[in-house]
């Protein structure tokens, strides 16, 4: 399997965009979270969190379905092939979510461009003093990232058997591990 390096230079080739390289950082940093709670293998949950949205600069009408070919061009097992369309469940792809990591790929991905947002709103821009009391009040106001699809968020919080407020909590705490790398330590 190729390494997180391997899967890090793929990611840049394929983005130039300093935000989507940054939003896909960000849920590697939450899957790799996820992962070590659950006691999985958290290379490979990071990897597919860091590449998830490999095709969506270059191919957004083919999005998923294009990450899926270069994926598989380039050594990636079918696991994180399907991991990967099944973030896009309902939306792009007919792959629904079912293993511990594809549901927490699909619950994280919106929820952490939502705590992204509210980090940047922040007086110190620093995710180590972001409470869920106030993701909860950002995620209510639908005009707040109004790009963050809120039935996702809730139905990925569903899949995994959490309460909202865990979910968000579980999120902050994931990206707190890795603040200084993924862009919101301030």
């Amino acid at each position: 399997m190729p390494t997180r390096d391997d899967a890090l230079a793929l990611l840049q080739t394929y983005n130039t965009n300093p935000a989507l390289i940054q939003h896909g950082l960000q849920v590697e940093a939450c899957m790799r979270h996820f992962a070590r709670k659950a006691g999985e293998d958290e290379e490979k949950w990071g990897i597919v969190g860091l590449l998830h949205d490999l095709d969506y600069e270059r191919y957004p009408e083919a999005h998923c379905h294009k990450a899926a070919e270069i994926l598989r061009e380039h050594g990636y097992d079918e696991e994180i092939i399907r991991a990967m369309m099944s973030h896009g469940w309902g939306i792009v792809t007919e792959v629904e979510p079912l293993s511990p990591m594809e549901k927490t790929l699909y619950a994280v991905d919106e929820l952490s461009g939502l705590v992204n947002a509210c980090v940047l709103v922040r007086p110190s821009r620093s995710i180590m003093d972001l409470g869920v009391k106030s993701v909860k009040k950002k995620f209510k106001q639908k005009s707040f990232a109004a790009g963050v699809d809120r039935a996702i968020v809730t139905r990925g919080a569903e899949m995994l058997g959490i309460e909202l407020g865990e979910l968000m909590e579980e999120v902050i705490s994931g990206m707190k591990a890795d603040a200084e790398a993924i862009g919101v330590a301030g």
